[in-house]
C-alpha cells in the first residue's frame, strides 16, 4: 500500500498512472478489434 500512496502523492505518479491505464485500454480496444474482424468471415 506504501507503493500507491508515493504513487498518488506527485503529479507525476499520477501521470503515469494515466498513461499506463490508457495503454491497458488501448490494449483491450485492439484485441477485441483483431478478434472481431477476425471472426467475421466477409472481411
Amino acid at each position: 500500500m506504501e507503493l500507491f500512496a508515493e504513487l498518488f502523492s506527485d503529479w507525476v505518479g499520477v501521470l503515469s498512472f494515466l498513461v499506463i491505464a490508457f495503454i491497458l485500454a488501448m490494449m483491450v480496444f485492439f484485441v477485441r478489434l483483431i478478434i472481431r474482424k477476425s471472426a467475421d468471415p466477409e472481411a
